[in-house]
């Protein structure tokens, strides 16, 4: 007897979304890169995977991304990096994107947000496209075959990139909109390929519930010893700064790579995959990542590749330097196959300061966590932008704002409990400049990192003797086997060490300025670890 793929009674049609054309539920990979295929969508590359493209889209578009300001949520968002659509637009985004769906051919897949089954959430993904289903099941956690028959959805995400959205008729930017309805437990996106829209629907959606469960929502990696998951450390960080490389360490088992949460048992996956920058990859450097670009149903994007042997060409960023692959955690073969640990002993907060200013590695207390955590500091070098001429922080907080709903120092608080409950160890570790500011000094190097990271995750760095930084306030080791002892004074790296001065006073007044939006709410302990 074959098992039903859908629950009988939470069909399109009982959703209301009548009048489709064929709809097709909860189909394997196979049948997935088949249709994809048949449609035109993409292409079979080496081994079996699927290449696509995302069209002018090829990345989110953070502008259009709207939450409808209904009286449960009005008080909880945070609305100075949330744009508000009022419920009577939404209403209309629906109601017109589903009649511009009748007659068309759609792909559910019925999947999870979340490992922990005391914190998941049922998620239903109606795409367009075959490969958006693809992508979806490889990104998001798979029930078992019995499970799909009496799945129930708690939140319908709906994915159609041929709608345009009207601005004057739906309340949005432009034609394109991803709209959240928490009220109706909904989520619309219209007129965009890019695949990861879908994935960070999921993450903004347990960014706004988990907290109001007591549950961290965390952009970060994680990882845990060898057969121990109770060894369990988390990396934050944003763009550059070595998040998926530093945390993918062949000698430990890698819980997931983006997206986590820290509930009353320990942390959790959000995701069953990887979404894997490919720019630059490379077979010695990170051979897993690499292999999976020639593995069956792998979702190869936005890459140039040889017409006739459709080889990838790693290096050419004409179409996109955010060029990706999407498969399956599985596929890596140190990962977790629950998704699942402990509470982490360490906490590592990463960043890249191009100004050569900061430590290769600080200890942070709960107090001075929290700061960084609301400021999430990195920075731009000449050469990455236009205009772009010497270095430029950025802050994004929580390093992730552009997913949290909810104010920050929610989050920050609850980070700030956790380490105190728990008694976790918090790290800020530099990996940008040294002896000078970018095209002065030079990157840290990659082996004294690994090596403090090596230190700080075995307990050994923790033991040793620390210095107190002039400039932050936090503790800086004074030495640490294998790394040369001058590395971890940056001041000493220069060769002007008055020019360190003006410089580290200036990144200084950079933190201050931008923490300043913060410091009317939060506690008197993070005021007082704020830069003096």
């Amino acid at each position: 007897m074959t098992t039903p793929r859908v629950n009988p009674s939470q069909t399109l049609e009982a959703q209301g979304m009548t009048g489709l054309g064929a709809i097709h539920y909860n189909l394997l990979e196979p049948a997935l890169m088949e249709a994809a295929i048949v449609r035109g969508e993409g292409r079979i590359g080496t081994g079996g995977t699927l290449l696509v493209s995302t069209g002018k889209f090829t990345g989110r578009s953070p502008k259009d991304k709207f939450i409808v300001r209904t009286p449960a949520v009005v008080d909880e968002i945070w609305w100075d990096n949330t744009a508000p659509m009022e419920p009577e637009a939404f209403d209309r985004l629906h109601a017109d994107m589903l009649e511009h769906m009748k007659g068309r051919e759609y792909f559910v897949q019925d999947l999870r947000g979340g490992a922990d089954p005391g914190h998941r959430i049922n998620v239903r993904m109606v795409t367009e496209l075959a490969w958006h289903a693809l992508f979806n099941r490889h990104m998001l956690r798979r029930p078992e075959a019995e499970e799909l028959a009496s799945f129930v959805p708690e939140f319908t995400i709906v994915n159609c990139p041929s709608f345009k959205a009207d601005p004057a008729r739906h309340g949005c930017r432009t034609d394109t909109v991803i709209a959240m309805n928490f009220d109706q437990k909904l989520i619309l996106i219209a007129n965009t390929e890019y695949a990861g829209e879908n994935k960070k629907s999921v993450f903004s959606l347990l960014n706004y519930i988990l907290p109001g469960k007591g549950v961290m929502a965390m952009h970060c990696s994680a990882n845990h010893a060898p057969d121990d998951p109770s060894d369990a450390a988390v990396f934050f960080g944003l763009s550059g700064t070595g998040k998926t490389t530093l945390s993918a360490d062949p000698s430990r088992t890698l819980v997931g790579d983006d997206e986590h949460g820290w509930s009353e048992t320990g942390i959790f996956n959000f995701e069953g995959g990887c979404y894997a920058k490919t720019i630059n990859l490379r077979e010695e450097a990170e051979p897993e990542i690499y292999a999976t670009t020639r593995k069956f149903s792998t979702v190869i994007e936005n890459m140039v590749y040889d017409p006739d042997t459709l080889e990838l060409d790693f290096d050419d960023d004409s179409l996109t330097a955010n060029m990706r692959c999407a498969y399956p955690l599985e596929e890596i073969s140190n990962a977790s196959a629950t998704g699942m640990a402990g509470h982490p002993k360490n906490i590592v907060m990463l960043t890249c300061d191009a100004f050569g200013v900061l430590p290769p590695i600080a200890r942070l207390t709960p107090a001075q966590a929290m700061y960084h955590f609301l400021s999430g500091f990195t920075s731009k070098v000449a050469g990455t932008e236009r205009g772009v001429t010497e270095p430029e922080p950025t802050f994004s907080t929580c390093f992730g704002a552009p997913f949290m709903p909810r104010r920050p120092e929610v989050y920050g608080k609850l980070l700030q409990q956790k380490m105190h409950d728990h008694a976790a160890t918090c790290w800020l570790v530099n990996t940008g400049w040294t002896g000078g500011a970018y095209g002065t000094g030079v990157r840290m190097p990659i082996r004294a990192t690994r090596a403090l990271l090596s230190a700080a995750l075995d307990g050994s760095l923790g033991a040793g003797e620390f210095r107190r930084d002039p400039n932050f306030g936090f503790d800086v080791p004074v030495t640490c086997r294998g790394v040369d002892d001058g590395l971890l004074d940056p001041r000493s790296t220069w060769a002007d060490p008055q020019a360190y001065d003006r410089q580290a006073h200036k990144l200084v007044q950079m933190f201050a300025d931008n923490f300043a939006q913060y410091v009317p709410y939060i506690d008197d302990d993070v005021k007082a670890a704020a830069i003096s």
